[in-house]
């Protein structure tokens, strides 16, 4: 990786569940991890995500972004002990920090490449919103946070999975806790590529580096247009769905 650049270097190291580096090519990996494992889904990720997608997506030295996580799975384990939701403003933060963290995902001005290096059971939304998306043989989605749990799928799981295999697919997925495995997931248009345990990063480094090449501008217009009817999608859907999510919370 290159030597890090001054806007770089001011938000890089502040994230405890968030690793990024960044090469001489403009490419920003964007690592999720507990404790340098995989990712065991929290309040703090959930959180430092929502403004890390914001620091990303205005440092004008980054030209494609790959997210991926560590270790073995993308992720595949919750941590509910740590939403504490004790009353009105505690759902509020939520609802709110919910909102930017899709949006500002969404709102990065150039490419994003899922390199999803395992199951992806909690959150799979954020993989599958990327524009290009690689998964390795061992993968598998599902929503295993929401529905079976008795939780209304609506922090955008569903705005994305919809929007990814359609209505009925999408639906039957969220309502069912279906296991898609890395090819069911291709065959149904919301992977890419599928390649051997422990390749989807090199992959997906490999597509960033050829759009990498590109000039900055073709780069984030690209994004832009492409992109244009999934943000307005989301920005109308989501604080809807996270509104109705935390209601049907208070019958738990």
């Amino acid at each position: 990786m290159s030597s890090v650049a001054p806007r770089l270097a001011a938000y890089q190291n502040k994230y405890k569940r968030i690793k990024m580096e960044r090469d001489d090519q403009g490419i920003l990996v964007v690592t999720l991890h507990t404790d340098g494992g995989s990712l065991v889904w929290d309040s703090l990720v959930h959180d430092e995500l929502a403004y890390a997608f914001a620091e990303i997506g205005t440092d004008p030295e980054t030209k494609v972004v790959v997210l991926t996580g560590a270790g073995d799975a993308y992720c595949e384990a919750i941590d509910f002990s740590s939403f504490v939701l004790n009353g009105p403003l505690d759902w509020d933060n939520s609802v709110y920090e919910g909102q930017r963290l899709l949006n500002n995902l969404l709102a990065i001005r150039v490419p994003v490449i899922s390199a999803v290096n395992g199951p992806a059971s909690i959150h799979s939304e954020i993989a599958i919103l990327a524009d290009v998306v690689v998964a390795t043989e061992n993968t598998y989605f599902q929503d295993a946070a929401h529905f079976v749990n008795g939780i209304v799928p609506g922090d955008g799981v569903h705005t994305a999975w919809i929007n990814a295999m359609g209505q009925r697919r999408g639906s039957y997925f969220l309502l069912t806790g279906e296991k898609l495995s890395a090819s069911e997931a291709k065959a149904a248009g919301v992977v890419n590529e599928v390649v051997p345990q422990g390749q989807s990063l090199s992959r997906a480094l490999e597509i960033a580096g050829e759009m990498a090449a590109k000039s900055m501008l073709a780069l984030r217009y690209s994004r832009e247009v492409l992109n244009r009817d999934l943000r307005t999608t989301m920005q109308t859907n989501l604080g809807h769905g996270l509104a109705f999510e935390a209601l049907a919370a208070l019958d738990l």
